[in-house]
């Protein structure tokens, strides 16, 4: 024979919204926790030393072919005295390495975008190679390293 005491209706009830109100307790606690570790999307620090994505103005030859002659357009409208930009960059800089995109970003910094390259030969390399040694021999004035258009 059962020797316990049946419980009322109103201490079964009772019993029932205490645990219904302990499993919501428990399950708002879990989900409030995990949001503290969850990344935040969209989100930047105002003392970013780059512009924000709005702000950022893509070059001309992004999205189309980008091989020498279109790095020579955009060496030649190139002012070194002017803040380096999307619009305002040397195309044939290097940094640690790396030549810069159509929009001058190197690969490995936000916004870098893999450019629309141009047929490579050997014969096409040796007069590329002609053109930057000549580019090289007669910088622009005001191209040193450390001037505003420069990245380094």
């Amino acid at each position: 024979m059962d020797t316990k005491p049946k419980k009322s209706y109103f201490e079964d009830n009772i019993i029932t919204n205490k645990l219904k109100m302990f499993s919501k307790i428990v399950a708002l606690s879990l989900l409030a926790s995990a949001s503290a570790f969850a990344p935040t999307f969209g989100t930047r620090s105002l003392t970013r030393s780059m512009p924000l994505q709005a702000e950022f103005v893509r070059g001309e030859y992004d999205d189309k072919l980008y091989d020498h002659d279109a790095k020579k357009d955009i060496y030649s409208k190139w002012d070194p005295a002017a803040p380096r930009s999307g619009q305002n960059f040397n195309p044939f800089e290097t940094f640690n390495g790396n030549s810069p995109d159509a929009s001058g970003v190197f690969p490995g910094e936000p916004r870098y975008k893999d450019p629309t390259r141009g047929d490579v030969s050997f014969a096409i390399m040796m007069v590329e190679r002609a053109d930057l040694e000549a580019i090289a021999a007669a910088p622009k004035p005001g191209s040193e390293p450390g001037c505003a258009g420069c990245k380094n």
